[in-house]
């Protein structure tokens, strides 16, 4: 009887030190998308390569979560709300792995363009990512946190990204039409748009698996979308 403390206490320390992991590998994606977002607001390539080195400690974070889940179930049969940690787990290490996937695609196009884009194309590319940067942080609050409302807001708000993006979009097939030889970059600019747009996805993503985690149930409805 008197080892049952100890193991309960164990098992506990490592769900705890799960769910820092995944705080620390948030952190670690913020970071990779704000030097992204910046390579171009500044114009500085180094930043861009930054992101891209970066992505390989994503990557590693990825794989220790999956251990520390796999340790996890090995120690002890989880309970309902335990099992509802591991699985969550998993799948946000999962979206926030997409996340610094799509940041370093960014950074690579940013290297293949170059930063001298008009200013308004940079202006609607820091607007959008500054968004979705937002919609990043406020979700990684929301699991710290366990705050229900502030994950049914980043449901809630997906929208506005998409529109963001289409507002975008239509802006550079304007540009294009006045500068026809600006081709090669309004191409990569619209890749760029399209991947902020798929890290508001996953941010969504994120914010149903925490909304989830903390009440056992799922969002209802169709996700809003632009």
């Amino acid at each position: 009887m008197s080892e049952k403390p100890h193991i309960v206490k164990s098992y506990e320390e490592q769900l705890q030190l799960l769910k820092d992991t995944i705080v620390k590998m948030g952190a670690s994606v913020e970071k990779q998308l704000e030097q992204t977002i910046q390579s171009l607001v500044k114009k500085d390539t180094s930043l861009a390569d930054k992101s891209i080195k970066d992505d390989e400690k994503t990557d590693k974070y990825e794989l220790h979560i999956e251990e520390q889940v796999v340790n996890l179930i090995a120690l002890r049969q989880p309970m309902a709300i335990d099992l509802r940690e591991t699985v969550v787990a998993l799948k946000v290490s999962s979206d926030l792995e997409r996340i610094g996937d799509l940041a370093k695609n960014i950074s690579k196009r940013t290297l293949k363009v170059g930063t001298d884009l008009p200013s308004d194309i940079i202006k609607n590319l820091e607007i959008a990512g500054l968004k979705a940067a937002k919609q990043v942080n406020s979700v990684l609050n929301a699991y710290l946190h366990r705050a229900k409302d502030t994950a049914e807001n980043v449901w809630n708000s997906d929208e506005e990204i998409d529109q963001l993006t289409n507002t975008n979009m239509e802006a550079a097939i304007k540009h294009l039409e006045k500068k026809k030889e600006d081709i090669n970059k309004i191409t990569q600019l619209l890749f760029m748009l399209k991947n902020i747009e798929r890290i508001g996805d996953h941010a969504t993503n994120i914010a149903e698996q925490v909304y989830f985690l903390i009440t056992g149930d799922y969002l209802e409805g169709e996700r809003p979308k632009g």
